[in-house]
Formats: structure tokens, C-alpha cells, sequence
């Protein structure tokens, strides 16, 4: 069967993630601009990213139709309106001061006594409560695949907006078969009055 607009997939597509890949990180900067702090931007950015995911057939047509980016239009539409519930979702009000933080140094390591090459091995003191194998991972390159948090946050996203189109469809499917066994008792009831 053709569709016009395709019905929701179940797996993510693969635009989706790439789009935010682009924009999870500055998303993210914004929402703990608005909101006044990191303690809840992921929370709305999930919810943003969510509400994105369930029109993202929508909006893949209209920006073909018009050449434009509708899903960045709509991205921050969805954004300024989740602020503005979370904000009224507070129970004391919220004021924001958006304050700039001083970067820290980076800790930089230093040779003790050592020549310049094993300096790159020295480490920070560590903790009497950490492990040997916490000591060894220091020296390990990194198991975690970078943009393994944007793969992450996107399919999660699309798994919430699929569940919430599953909800969406059988609630309209429920609610048409009510109305068409309600139309038929009444027609039936009519057409048995008359005669």
C-alpha cells in the first residue's frame, strides 16, 4: 500500500540519528541555558528529542516540500515550549542567572624527577580506596566509542515516540469502531422506529 506520509517504523532511520549527532550537544547547552542549570537539561532534551522523533515523518516531507529545515524549526519550537511546562511544572518559581563559569586549568602532569618520556606515564596520586585495576585503566585507551551517547539518546527518543504512535493509533482505532457501532445503533434504531 502507498502512503503518502509512511506509518512510524520501529527501528530509528538513520537521518534522524545523524540529526542529533548535530545538534544533541548545542540542544543540551541551551536547555541548561533556559532552565538554569545541568540538573534537568537532560530530562528536556530527552522530552524535546522525543516530541521531534514522533513528527519526524512530517517534517522530512515538508522540509522536501519546501527546501527548508523544518525538523531544526520545529526542534526549537519544541524546546521553547517544554521550558516554559517545566517551568510551570516548578513548585517555587525559578529565576535564572545565567552565570559564566571560569574554565579550570587542566591538570597538566609533571615530571618528578624523571626524564621528559616517562612523564607522559605519571599520574595524579591516587586514592587509598581505589582498586589496581582503577589505577591500571588509567593507562588503557578508551573502550567508549565516541557518539555512543548521541546513538543512545536518539534511539531512545524514537523508542518513546513509537510507543506513544502505538498508544495514538489504537486509541483512534478504539474510538472509530466505537463511533461506527455507535452509528449503527443508531441508524438501526431509527430505521426500526419508522416502521
Amino acid at each position: 500500500m502507498a502512503y503518502l506520509i509512511p506509518p512510524m517504523e520501529d527501528e530509528t532511520p538513520p537521518d534522524f540519528i545523524a540529526f542529533v549527532a548535530a545538534r544533541r550537544d548545542l540542544l543540551l547547552d541551551e536547555a541548561a541555558r533556559l532552565i538554569g542549570g545541568d540538573r534537568s537539561a537532560p530530562e528536556l532534551c530527552m522530552q524535546v528529542l522525543t516530541d521531534l522523533a514522533g513528527r519526524w515523518r512530517w517534517l522530512t516531507w515538508i522540509s522536501r516540500l519546501t527546501h527548508r529545515d523544518a525538523a531544526a524549526q520545529h526542534l526549537d519550537r519544541r524546546l521553547t515550549a517544554r521550558t516554559k511546562q517545566w517551568r510551570e511544572d516548578q513548585i517555587y518559581p525559578v529565576e535564572v542567572n545565567v552565570l559564566r563559569e571560569n574554565a579550570l586549568p587542566e591538570r597538566t602532569l609533571e615530571p618528578v624527577g624523571a626524564p621528559a618520556a616517562t612523564a607522559l606515564y605519571q599520574r595524579p596520586p591516587t586514592p587509598p580506596d581505589e582498586s589496581l585495576a582503577q589505577q591500571l585503566a588509567y593507562f588503557l585507551p578508551s573502550t567508549v566509542r565516541a557518539g555512543s551517547e548521541v546513538v543512545a539518546d536518539a534511539e531512545i527518543a524514537w523508542v518513546h515516540a513509537y510507543r506513544r504512535y502505538l498508544w495514538h493509533r489504537y486509541l483512534r482505532l478504539g474510538g472509530g469502531m466505537i463511533l461506527l457501532i455507535g452509528g449503527m445503533v443508531q441508524f438501526m434504531s431509527q430505521f426500526s422506529a419508522t416502521t
